[in-house]
């Protein structure tokens, strides 16, 4: 039989029947087979993008950025302390580490070491990736320390004392797996795990609670709530704010599609807001985030509003909300965060940052303020930023001060971190890192695209202002264009040093699905509506040509995870839009992957593929099932990563198999370890992006 006709009898066979899949081989994670294939492809590789001449400087350099002791030490503060995690060249591994509020403003802060990552794991001879912590108030002195083998989601969790810097021996300890783990107090915890068959939901996170209590085996810890097994996961929390202690539970039935409980007088009291809006606890008050709209007490409410009423009156049963804030168009509420007395809001409008703090009025500083605005019974102040780029705002110590953190950064504007005071702006930044790249004639333009069904879809252009007036430059599209999380300014030091400094320009697109505008600019592009996705990044691509920003063969696209799935379905649809594709630990095939890992938890945002109904949609855009042969198809690179443990690295495995026995042009490399990130250390992910944009210079000169 022919080779093409061969490959089409393939194609239409494993599209009938998923079981036919003559790629299924490479599913197995760790097999021997797949792993021979993995360090075969990696070889071929490696062989020929080092020996490209841009590969070795573009390594060293982004090793320098993410090694530089100017980077920003980012810190948690912790009563008396601030605690911050430290990677670069002398401690790959990382070190946890921490020094007062007095000495981090100084411009080189003394710091002690609490753990050394890279010495523990060299003593238990254990491949440990940090994994984060969770440390006990009001004194802070025992921390729940996460590690992962290999930087998957997967981890263990031990007991620390941060005063004698060493674990609790006998203390809290769980094995690996994808467990939920809160503190209740010193000698209480809860927590979720894989306590044996029925413990865990189709997706592999927790489905069943237990309180477990200090010196007793985890076995005898007692069930205190259980979920449903095709929920996403259930989950405890705990709010320590002195004076306003509570406890409760979440239920995850989907992405955002949550039911969340109190505990009071020993019962389990749901809390009744839209089981998709977001509701959460400051002092005396219950917020609502609400993702539809909500008519409620006579009253409807707009998706996208942050709501709030005194708890005991809401669940004495009144529900006359005060509107904190509400959207229009173009400005969405992207995140809320608190002090000890304000809720300090992160706002986009048209993709560029407010910062708005919210007080209910009484006896606190905000009455003395003599700049304030009165909406309903709240104090409304917003902050002057420093600039018109990305700012997010979050307490310093939230249950205990008015202080605030300010991050601030822009296309080409280094990242600085301010720390000032409620109803303050921000003045001389404690923290700035240095200009890891020369911006020097470069400028930012925001513009926009016409999508299909005519929405206007708005993205960045940067770059060297002649290099854009130009029209021929390698030109790199990022999106990614899913799961509400929006793509917003941001200073991009290793894309400036790799692509912009060589006279590349770079492209961020804000399509639908992301979280830019709100709910609605995420609703827009779910399920059966995916394919608007697809068609605003077709657009914005489009665009770049027409308006001689680019030009087709100098195009190139680059998106991670749903964005992975992006760029692998747009190639396959649009494949003479573009001139080569980054395609990182992506999902590819649509028929199976609720069955792969933690796949089963985003069947809300892509639909079910067992049901025909959401299979008839969803095989029009599936790109594993839709490569064909004969095709113009574009170079495209895979990368994932062994220990990804969200995202089966076999979706990027079986995408690069299929089309390389097809015969297009595609490279694949599969970093053994590093999780969904795709890389563990600096060391890691310099090679990574060495990898990555050599290719890219490789294919689109």
């Amino acid at each position: 039989m022919p080779f093409l006709a061969l490959a089409g009898a393939i194609l239409l066979a494993m599209n009938a029947d998923p079981s036919a899949d003559p790629y299924a081989w490479l599913e197995e994670i760790e097999g021997p087979k797949a792993l021979a294939f993995v360090e075969e492809q990696n070889a071929a590789t490696l062989k020929q993008l080092q020996s490209q001449p841009e590969y070795e400087a573009i390594k060293r350099e982004s090793l320098a950025i993410l090694d530089s002791h100017e980077r920003i030490p980012y810190v948690k503060k912790r009563g008396a302390w601030c605690y911050n995690f430290w990677q670069d060249a002398a401690n790959p591994r990382g070190l946890l580490r921490r020094t007062t509020l007095e000495e981090y403003a100084k411009a080189k802060p003394a710091w002690e070491t609490v753990l050394d990552l890279d010495a523990l794991a060299k003593a238990e001879h254990e491949n440990w990736v940090w994994a984060g912590s969770e440390t006990l108030p009001p004194d802070y002195e025992r921390s729940l320390i996460s590690l992962s083998r290999g930087g998957g989601d997967a981890k263990v969790v031990r007991e620390f004392d941060l005063k004698a810097k060493q674990f609790v021996a006998g203390g809290f300890s769980l094995p690996e797996a994808k467990s939920e783990i809160v503190w209740r107090d010193k000698d209480t915890v809860y927590v979720g795990t894989d306590f044996g068959p029925g413990s865990l939901t189709d997706s592999g996170y927790p489905r069943v609670l237990k309180r477990w209590t200090r010196g007793t085996p985890l076995a005898e810890a007692k069930t205190v709530f259980e979920g449903q097994k095709a929920d996403v996961s259930a989950g405890a929390w705990v709010d320590h704010t002195p004076g306003f202690l509570r406890e409760g539970f979440s239920r995850d039935i989907a992405f955002y599609n949550a039911e969340t409980f109190l505990i009071q007088g020993g019962k389990n009291i749901k809390i009744d807001v839209p089981n998709d809006a977001e509701a959460n606890f400051f002092r005396e008050w219950l917020t609502v985030q609400l993702r539809s709209d909500w008519t409620v007490g006579g009253r409807t409410y707009k998706a996208g509003s942050l709501l709030a009423e005194k708890l005991d009156a809401f669940l004495a049963g009144k529900r006359k909300f005060d509107v904190l804030f509400e959207p229009s168009e173009r400005v969405s509420l992207q995140e809320v965060s608190n002090t000890a007395v304000a809720l300090v809001l992160n706002l986009s409008d048209n993709v560029h940052s407010r910062v708005v703090e919210k007080v209910p009025f009484g006896p606190n500083p905000a009455d003395a303020l003599t700049s304030k605005t009165a909406h309903g019974d709240w104090l409304t102040i917003e902050m002057k930023l420093p600039g018109t780029g990305s700012a997010d705002a979050s307490g310093v110590d939230p249950d205990a001060s008015d202080d605030l953190w300010v991050n601030y950064q822009g296309f080409l504007n280094p990242s600085s971190l301010y720390l000032t005071r409620f109803g303050e702006n921000p003045g001389k930044p404690i923290k700035s890192l240095p200009a890891f790249f020369d911006a020097k004639g470069m400028e930012v333009q925001q513009l926009e695209a016409t999508s299909a069904d005519g929405t206007k879809v708005p993205y960045f252009v940067v770059g060297k202002s002649d290099v854009i007036r130009a029209g021929k430059a390698p030109t790199l599209l990022y999106g990614y264009g899913g799961f509400e999380i929006p793509m917003l300014p941001h200073y991009t030091a290793i894309a400036g040093k790799a692509w912009l400094e060589r006279g590349g320009v770079y492209v961020l697109a804000n399509i639908r699905g992301g979280g830019e505008f709100g709910p609605a600019w995420h609703q827009a592009a779910i399920k059966e509506h995916r394919q608007r996705a697809f068609d605003d990044f077709e657009a914005v691509a489009a665009d770049l040509v027409h308006r001689g920003i680019t030009e087709v063969h100098h195009l190139g696209i680059m998106g991670g995870s749903n964005g992975g799935l992006l760029v692998a379905t747009v190639a396959i649809q649009r494949p003479e839009l573009f001139g080569a594709v980054v395609c990182q630990v992506p999902l590819t095939d649509m028929r199976r992957f609720n069955q792969f890992l933690a796949g089963a938890s985003w069947m809300a945002e892509y639909g079910d593929p067992d049901k025909p109904e959401d299979w008839a949609y969803l095989s029009k855009y599936a790109p594993y099932q839709n490569v064909r042969p004969g095709q113009k198809y574009p170079p495209i690179l895979f990368t994932t990563s062994t220990r990804d443990d969200r995202v089966h690295p076999g979706h990027a495995r079986k995408m690069f198999a299929k089309m390389k026995d097809l015969g297009y042009d595609v490279m694949y490399y599969e970093n053994t370890e590093g999780g969904h990130a795709g890389s563990a250390n600096n060391e890691q992910r310099a090679k990574m992006t060495a990898l990555e944009y050599t290719f890219l210079w490789m294919k689109l000169r």
